[in-house]
């Protein structure tokens, strides 16, 4: 055995402690490395009768064990050369095929069912985070001990990419905590600590982390002879199962229901989650593993599983550590950061920092405005402590670093700006000027601008080789995205400090070029836009948000202008109009805002009310109204008809931002979609989407809409001659 992941110690009793402990890695995963050595480990395991028992633990901090590297699933690496379905089976089936060896010791299932043969015992010391192909190595393990920490997270979350837990997840967890509570872990894909674990019969015992091997021992020598519960005479499932189960019936009817109607059945995942849960309940457990595996490789091998793992985990992860900083720039400590404009982004953005551990001096034009912004980071803290997801001290702590003020001398000693102030370039200018008048010649400026372009703000700097543009979405606290925006003197110093920084508070970053709206801002507005016109034709409210909702959008665009304003889409409309003058090319919906917000004083939810109404009781419905002045059409659309409208609408100039260089790669075009406004998650991405149903199909399906509905339509040339040529975004890239 090499020991490149892990080591084995058999002590004086017989029993074989087993430590996971892969090497170069910060996390334990099912490499290629461990699951040759592991398998190595059960075949002696199983053939040396000097070994009584085993107790399987991690020797790393971070956790027990995390799952599958996904990089091997998501680089097509799964498939290892397997030229046919039977080869490719045999390969998706090894884990499961490996943990079913360690939990029988190779013994056949009808000898332990019977009693004529027992299993050697197996324990489980878990010292940290077990989650997906971790969580089902301790689920074949006959005991499972787990340390006393509410920090530590027991869960499969394999749907989240796509995926179901292919390691027999879909089996074992159905066994031990019932068919109820297996189907809500696995179809949301939501972890559970120790104590929840424990009552529903996960793991048996909680200790303190210092005493979990000792105890895990301990249960091994007590028990020489042991088997898995399924693998006893007259097992039932708790709670019941089966097809004529009253209990199981009801739930495998409502559970399909529920779960369609969550998904919209763009989630392939958690249909099959479910038919595992149902046809292993009424089949022997072998046979079941195999239909697990069966689903699983249906999964693994389709497109849309690929381009979910390639987004949502390798390019997320890339872009999360620095995979677009400049390699020739060391790290600065970013320990004090100067937040200028202490409004709703300026509060978010405050809180972020001192959530991610630096000092914050939050400043405004008055006392009562400032500290009303760090009064928004008081809300959130207070929320999180009487929920129990911070302590009191933590939440103290955080608060102490945040320092109200209105005087610009405070900010000598940050090292590092965020200007947050109005969205006008005059205002903007005056608080760039009165900053670097006080703080150091080293440190970095960014603005959190959504739209002005960067070069034309630096201007009002000294030194715009350390001046660059940082987008928040809002609200801050809870969206992932960040965009960070070099402007033409942009220094690789700026670059780099931008990143560390949103690394610190732990959001997914994407590098885009210095233009008017940036990358979100130029895709977004088409998008709801095009809501909008089709209110304008007469299409009903109720078809666009549910069409919306059926793509997989997580809320309905009429929904989405309500939160962002039609007052704020109007102000941009016209401040867009104004810069461009004569150049300036209609929208469509310039006389629907005057409606709207001029006529009627609709402007959004903060006003009371927009496409939507929004009563004291929080239950917001669409409003009647709306049919008095944009009357209903005769002939309705198909749901169809809509889905593909707002689906290609975000397309088409997602894929505009492209060709255009505004992001550089197909990955930043992805993570910005599905990261900054929600684009639907299981297509991967609009790139991944066009890639998916084919560059041609794209281009020939978005000039049949333009013939239909307008120029704004007409599919970007770069993608029209990629089309000629037969090529593949991701592949070019």
């Amino acid at each position: 055995m090499t020991n490149e992941a892990m080591t084995v110690e058999i002590d004086g009793d017989g029993i074989a402690l087993v430590t996971i402990d892969l090497k170069g890695q910060s996390m334990n995963v099912w490499n290629e490395a461990l699951m040759t050595e592991f398998a190595a480990f059960i075949e002696k395991f199983c053939a040396d009768d000097a070994i009584k028992g085993a107790v399987i633990t991690s020797g790393k901090k971070s956790g027990f064990l995390a799952g599958a590297d996904l990089r091997m699933l998501g680089g097509g690496g799964i498939s290892g050369g397997a030229t046919d379905k039977k080869e490719l089976f045999a390969r998706l089936f090894n884990l499961n095929a490996m943990l079913r060896k360690l939990e029988t010791s190779g013994r056949p299932a009808k000898k332990l069912m019977s009693g004529e043969a027992s299993a050697k015992p197996v324990a489980a010391a878990v010292n940290g985070l077990a989650l997906g192909g971790g969580l089902e190595l301790v689920l074949a393990c006959h005991y499972r001990v787990c340390a006393d920490d509410p920090k530590i997270q027991l869960g499969v979350p394999e749907v989240q990419v796509g995926l179901l837990p292919g390691g027999g997840g879909t089996q074992r967890l159905p066994r031990l905590a019932g068919l109820q509570q297996a189907a809500i872990m696995a179809t949301q894909g939501q972890p559970i600590d120790p104590a929840a674990a424990k009552g529903f019969g996960i793991i048996q015992e909680i200790a303190p982390a210092g005493e979990i091997v000792a105890k895990a021992k301990a249960w091994v020598k007590a028990n020489p002879k042991v088997a898995q519960p399924w693998d006893k005479q007259g097992f039932k499932y708790p709670g019941g199962a089966g097809p004529t189960h009253p209990a199981a019936v009801q739930f495998h009817i409502g559970s399909n229901a529920m779960a369609q109607r969550e998904t919209q059945h763009n989630y392939p995942a958690v249909q099959h989650i479910l038919s595992c849960l149902y046809e292993g309940s009424i089949v022997p457990f072998d046979t079941a593993l195999r239909i697990e595996s069966k689903y699983f490789g249906k999964l693994v091998t389709s497109p849309q599983t690929r381009n979910m793992i390639r987004t949502l985990f390798i390019n997320k992860q890339a872009a999360e550590k620095g995979e677009q900083r400049p390699k020739n720039v060391g790290k600065t400590p970013i320990k004090r950061v100067g937040v200028l404009g202490a409004g709703m982004m300026g509060a978010g953005i405050a809180y972020v920092t001192a959530k991610g551990g630096m000092e914050v001096v939050l400043l405004d034009r008055d006392m009562p405005a400032a500290e009303k912004g760090k009064a928004y980071s008081t809300g959130i803290v207070e929320k999180g402590v009487a929920r129990g997801k911070v302590s009191k001290e933590k939440g103290e702590e955080l608060l102490a670093r945040i320092k109200p003020t209105t005087n610009y001398e405070d900010l000598k000693d940050v090292d590092m700006i965020i200007e947050a102030v109005f969205e006008d370039p005059d205002v903007k200018a005056d608080v760039i000027k009165k900053t670097e008048a006080v703080i150091r010649k080293d440190v970095i400026f960014a603005s959190n601008t959504s739209t002005l372009p960067i070069t034309g703000l630096a201007k009002n700097s000294v030194r715009p080789d350390q001046f660059i543009g940082v987008h928040f979405f809002s609200p801050v606290d809870k969206m992932p995205l960040v965009e960070i925006i070099p402007g033409e003197k942009s220094g690789d110093k700026a670059l780099a400090m931008a990143l560390d920084y949103v690394g610190l508070i732990k959001k997914t970053p994407i590098v885009v070029k210095d233009t008017r709206g940036f990358y979100t801002n130029r895709v977004v507005p088409p998008y709801l836009n095009e809501a909008m016109l089709m209110v304008k034709e007469g299409i009903s409210p109720a078809l666009i948000e549910n069409a919306s909702k059926m793509l997989g959008m997580p809320v309905g665009p009429l929904a989405l202008v309500d939160e962002t304003s039609l007052e704020l889409g109007k102000r941009v409309m016209e401040a867009t109009k104004k810069e461009l003058g004569p150049d300036y090319k209609p929208s469509g919906v310039e006389d629907l805002f005057e409606v709207m917000v001029d006529k009627l004083g609709r402007k959004g939810r903060k006003s009371g009310g927009g496409f939507y109404d929004y009563p004291a009781d929080g239950k917001k419905t669409l409003w009647k109204g709306i049919a008095d002045y944009f009357p209903p059409a005769k002939v309705q659309p198909s749901a169809e008809e809509v889905k593909e409208r707002i689906l290609y609408a975000q397309l088409i100039p997602a894929a505009q931002c492209y060709a255009d260089g505004i992001v550089p790669d197909p990955q930043s075009a992805d993570l910005g979609a599905i990261f900054g406004w929600g684009f639907a998650p299981w297509t991967g991405g609009p790139m991944s989407h066009i890639d998916t149903i084919g560059v041609e199909a794209f281009v020939r399906k978005a000039e049949s809409l333009a013939q239909k509905y307008g120029a704004r339509f007409n599919p970007p040339q770069k993608f029209r001659d990629m089309a000629a040529k037969k090529e593949t975004l991701y592949k070019a890239a």
